[in-house]
């Protein structure tokens, strides 16, 4: 690498010259790389990561963590094709053509474990804990590989588990080996136990910038120029959101719904809101995750428990989107408010509630969501956004 710089530079007083010349070809190198890299923006993260995977020290733990539909999913297949790919040259990997990178990406590869709180809690058998169900699944985890030369083990929602799993974890990661890859992946690396966080790489997935979302949508989900910026901005700036709106129109169709039903309820009283925060509860709950078997007695799908929580964190974050939008509007600034792109009355709602309620409004919001990721109740905590939530009849 020491002969790339092809500058005219040559004068002995100015070595700094070569050495910048030489770091910038090896930035460029990198970044032409990571074409194999299917997951948008992330420039910062993917450099670590492919210096790292392709520079000899695979085996460790990484930390993908970012807020909620940032991507994180995609990301983390990016790894995994990096981890597994068997391209002989690798400053091709991920090649995402051979069977190694195609198994990562489908998450079928032998070698690829995949656990989670919520995976543990329903592995449980009659009285046992979920605690006792993650240290033998830990432990389990630890064996060797199957197929290739190391095990790549994904803890998701790493941020959700408790003290004691937590705990439990940490004892295997201070036994590493060169044999296993631990990705964890987190909405709030804070919540992790700082002795975890020392133990690891973090790569953190953050906001793109709307125009390079905006191609992402046109070029991988061949979207017309008006529905990516659309939804772009609905999504603002988070990839994994956009690009699950463009996948799923039914989450569209949701938040559309979701929106219209709370802008209705800004002018109806307060038992015509509390009766409202069941089925918007019981919606979510339902699009979050695949309903049960039907019950046979009342011939109805029964929502999972479990889902319970992630719908109230789902309608909190299109809720205080709403909020902000409508304070927007109430400031005069409708045309920055990406909510009206689905609920056009946006502007004249703003306008009659006000600025300082939505100020306060979103506040209450932020504190509620906050309270949801710390197992808050989630019935509760809509319903006190209920009551909080201002109205257009001049009461607030």
């Amino acid at each position: 690498m020491h002969e790339v710089c092809h500058c005219r530079w040559e004068s002995p007083n100015v070595p700094f010259v070569r050495v910048a010349c030489r770091n910038l070809y090896s930035e460029l190198m990198i970044e032409t790389a990571a074409a194999g890299f299917l997951s948008v923006g992330q420039p910062a993260a993917r450099r670590l990561a492919l210096r790292t995977g392709r520079g000899g020290r695979a085996a460790g733990t990484l930390l993908v963590h970012g807020p909620r539909g940032s991507g994180k999913a995609a990301f983390v297949d990016d790894l995994l094709a990096l981890s597994f790919c068997t391209d002989v040259d690798p400053a091709r990997r991920p090649c995402n053509a051979c069977r190694g990178c195609r198994d990562a990406r489908a998450r079928v590869h032998p070698d690829l474990l995949i656990g989670s709180p919520d995976i543990w809690r329903e592995a449980r058998s009659a009285g046992e804990s979920i605690v006792a169900v993650a240290r033998r699944w830990l432990l389990d985890a630890a064996g060797a590989p199957i197929a290739g030369e190391r095990r790549v083990i994904i803890i998701e929602h790493a941020d959700q588990a408790n003290e004691q799993i937590q705990n439990a974890l940490l004892k295997v990661l201070e036994e590493p080996t060169d044999r296993h890859i631990f990705i964890l992946v987190a909405d709030e690396a804070g919540r992790l136990l700082p002795t975890i966080r020392s133990r690891c790489q973090a790569l953190r997935i953050g906001p793109v910038a709307h125009d390079e979302l905006v191609r992402h949508l046109m070029d991988r989900r061949l979207l017309p120029a008006d529905q990516a910026e659309t939804l772009a901005s609905l999504a603002n700036g988070l990839s994994g959101l956009a690009v699950r709106y463009a996948d799923r129109r039914d989450v569209l169709d949701w938040r559309r719904r979701l929106q219209a039903e709370l802008l209705a309820l800004l002018e109806r009283d307060r038992a015509d809101r509390f009766d409202a925060v069941s089925d918007l509860l019981d919606e979510a709950a339902r699009l979050e995750a695949p309903p049960s078997a039907p019950d046979e007695a009342e011939g109805e799908a029964r929502v999972v428990p479990s889902a319970q929580r992630g719908a109230a964190i789902l309608v909190a974050e299109v809720w205080l989107a709403l909020a902000r939008d409508l304070l927007l509007a109430a400031a005069g600034r409708t045309s920055l408010a990406p909510s009206g792109e689905l609920a056009p009355e946006i502007g004249r709602l703003g306008a009659r509630i006000g600025a300082p309620p939505m100020v306060t409004m979103v506040r209450r919001l932020e504190r509620i969501h906050d309270g949801l990721r710390e197992n808050g109740s989630p019935r509760l905590a809509l319903e006190v956004a209920m009551l909080a939530w201002p109205r257009t009849t001049g009461e607030h």
